[in-house]
């Protein structure tokens, strides 16, 4: 009886300091936003730095690359790729491929984050997927 109430109380613990480890990571009141690659339906480029993905119907994510991603604003089809298994929640779980007139550039992700309904209406037509 003894051991079931150890390990218990340890699994508690356990629980706890997880929990107190996850919201450690992220702000508060901040939920960590993900998305199933095969659930994007389109993209535009606003320029070589930054990618507009729209998935599903309302939702659009903002991409943010390390560097220029070249031919990005005028490819008419690009690649996610998840590094993490089938979702993207943050920018290292990402990269992006494009065609460019040498072959397919792999362009890496700095961040990824959901746009509000506001920012999705203020962005430019060329910028809304």
């Amino acid at each position: 009886m003894k051991t079931h109430v150890a390990l218990a109380a340890g699994a508690a613990a356990l629980l706890a300091l997880s929990a107190t480890a996850a919201t450690a990571k992220s702000p508060p009141g901040a939920q960590r936003q993900c998305f199933w690659t095969r659930s994007a339906d389109g993209f535009a480029a606003a320029d070589e730095h930054t990618l507009n993905v729209r998935v599903g119907v309302r939702d659009v994510y903002q991409f943010e690359m390390f560097g220029p991603c070249p031919d990005i604003d005028w490819n008419q089809r690009i690649a996610l790729i998840s590094r993490s298994g089938s979702t993207i929640c943050t920018g290292m779980d990402a990269e992006v491929v494009t065609r460019s007139p040498i072959g397919p550039q792999r362009c890496p992700v700095r961040s990824v984050r959901k746009l509000t309904p506001e920012e999705i209406a203020a962005l430019p037509p060329r910028a809304k997927p």
